[in-house]
């Protein structure tokens, strides 16, 4: 059976899910029917989704909603992103402007997560410092789903990473992804114009 903590997990995931991918009419009765789902209905939907199979335990990297948002499975608000790690804002934030790192390699433990994740981190930091204007901003490791990320997120009272976190609306998550997103920028190259040599223009012999 599935672990109370994970249920929660899943079922938030899928509710996000819904909220991006489904139809506006459906979507509330879509979000209903997750949230009445007790451990086993949950167990049976992943099953019958083809999200787990039978017999193969819930821990699993199928079921591991981490690798599932790094493989774009499953939708993110995505702010940053490079070979070591996947940036993206908590759906259900500690505090508004909350990241979560997931290395690309799944580190089971804080040592396995790469020097870069952790410098990516401190330049997060300094971003929400800036755009947001919190008290202060904490970095800090949480397990969950067998595998270690990394959280970034903006103190403006007391906040710590055991707060009660709430359910971020897609409105906010969408003004907060505006205001923190790493953006590319393509650059444009302008080729001078070349020069014509006299030598190289010739004009048709004149006819009388």
């Amino acid at each position: 059976m599935l672990p109370k903590e994970q249920v929660t997990q899943i079922k938030q995931q899928l509710i996000q899910q819904i909220e991006t991918t489904f139809p506006e009419d459906k979507k509330q009765a879509a979000k209903q029917k997750i949230e009445a789902m007790d451990e086993n209905q949950l167990e049976e939907f992943l099953k019958q989704n083809k999200l787990i199979k039978e017999g193969q335990p819930i821990t699993g990297e199928q079921q591991n909603v981490f690798r599932s948002i790094v493989s774009g499975q499953i939708p993110s608000h995505k702010i940053e992103e490079d070979k070591y790690a996947l940036a993206v804002l908590e759906i259900n934030p500690i505090s508004k402007g909350h990241i979560i790192l997931i290395p690309k390699q799944e580190a089971t433990s804080v040592e396995k997560i790469p020097q870069p994740v952790f410098s990516l981190a401190k330049k997060l930091s300094k971003k929400i410092k800036s755009k947001l204007k919190p008290k202060e901003v904490k970095i800090a490791s949480s397990n969950a789903f067998g595998e270690f990320i990394i959280n970034v997120f903006p103190v403006y009272k007391n906040e710590s990473l055991n707060s009660q976190k709430y359910h971020a609306e897609e409105a906010e998550l969408q003004e907060i992804q505006g205001k923190l997103e790493t953006k590319t920028i393509k650059k444009i190259i302008k080729r001078k114009p070349q020069k014509i040599q006299e030598k190289e223009i010739r004009l048709p012999k004149r006819i009388p």
